[in-house]
């Protein structure tokens, strides 16, 4: 049986990783632990499961890996502890909101001789993963541009302030569209340039809720990203992740959370997008629970999560200094 637990239910993510690990025969989700105890508690009766308020008392249960959900300045924290205590860990993105968190949490657990992944679920869409197949076929030929957006809705709470988030929509969203990059395309990023505005949510919100993000890759490769918590209230989806690679013998275009049918609720007189085919959360956490087994890497690793961080980072830098970064 392969014991993980979960560390902070503040990411609304970690519900559906906890579902996951519910979902997987040989798993045991054995403990949760939350600084919020009303939260830590509610979450443990609705995934049946124990509670321990107390961190050490929690780190010192029978599990092999835990998955970090908390909010974003406090990772760093949560995964040295754990890497510590002997355990495998799987980190919410962005690893960190700085580049010396993101290394320190990268060391303590090559130190400790545990796993470190990132969780970037957007990895395990099929639309992505069919799109990678293509560009390593070689029948497109080399990349020269990629056009991207990663939209959603203004999620509140600790996203909407920075001292716990670390920045705004461009901390949240630009680093999932940077690890797709480096992953699909094989390069790594070298240069940066940020123009960022919070224009949508003035009255309510002190971080940025927009971000046009200009980059280069190795090799002169272009990008531009579009981050934003631009959604209405009333959009049928949290958000999207869509990319389009301008190539040398064609265009891919990609939209990885296309697999939907529209539904039209008279009772809600709204449309939602009822999600069908895979679930890329499930993707990302059979990929742990593997590595957890055979004491090896995440696929998505602890440096990946680093170099996200450095380009978010870079971009920021960029937006104060109104220049480009180079990495």
């Amino acid at each position: 049986m392969t014991k993980i637990g979960i560390m902070s239910f503040a990411h609304m993510h970690a519900h559906s990783y906890a579902a996951c690990l519910k979902m997987l025969p040989g798993v045991e989700l054995a403990a949760i632990w939350d600084d919020d105890a009303k939260r830590g508690r509610k979450m443990a009766k609705t995934f049946e499961t124990s509670f321990f308020a107390d961190m050490d008392k929690f780190l010192s249960q029978d599990m092999n890996g835990v998955v970090i959900a908390s909010e974003n300045v406090k990772h760093r924290v949560m995964v040295e502890a754990a890497a510590k205590a002997g355990l495998s860990v799987l980190c919410e993105k962005p690893l960190a909101t700085t580049v010396s968190d993101a290394k320190a949490m990268v060391k303590a657990c090559a130190k400790a001789g545990v796993g470190l992944g990132t969780a970037f679920p957007c990895r395990y869409a099929l639309p992505v993963m069919a799109a990678k197949d293509m560009l390593d076929s070689g029948v497109y030929g080399d990349v020269y541009a990629v056009s991207c957006t990663n939209h959603g809705q203004l999620p509140g709470g600790w996203f909407a302030d920075a001292a716990l988030s670390g920045g705004g929509a461009t901390m949240d969203h630009t680093v999932h569209v940077v690890d797709l990059l480096r992953w699909m395309v094989g390069r790594e990023f070298t240069h940066v340039y940020c123009e960022l505005g919070n224009q949508l949510h003035k009255s309510t919100l002190s971080t940025d809720d927009l971000g046009s993000v200009h980059m280069e890759m190795e090799g002169g490769v272009q990008v531009n990203h579009i981050a934003g918590w631009s959604r209405p209230k009333s959009f049928p989806t949290w958000g999207d992740v869509t990319m389009e690679f301008i190539c040398q013998n064609g265009v891919i275009t990609v939209d990885a959370f296309n697999q939907k049918v529209i539904v039209y609720n008279d009772n809600d007189m709204r449309a939602t997008w009822a999600a069908w085919g895979d679930n890329p959360d499930l993707g990302l956490i059979l990929d742990f629970v593997s590595a957890v087994r055979g004491r090896r890497e995440p696929a998505v690793t602890g440096v990946d999560g680093l170099r996200a961080t450095e380009v978010t980072v870079a971009a920021y830098k960029s937006s104060k200094t109104k220049k480009m970064v180079k990495l």
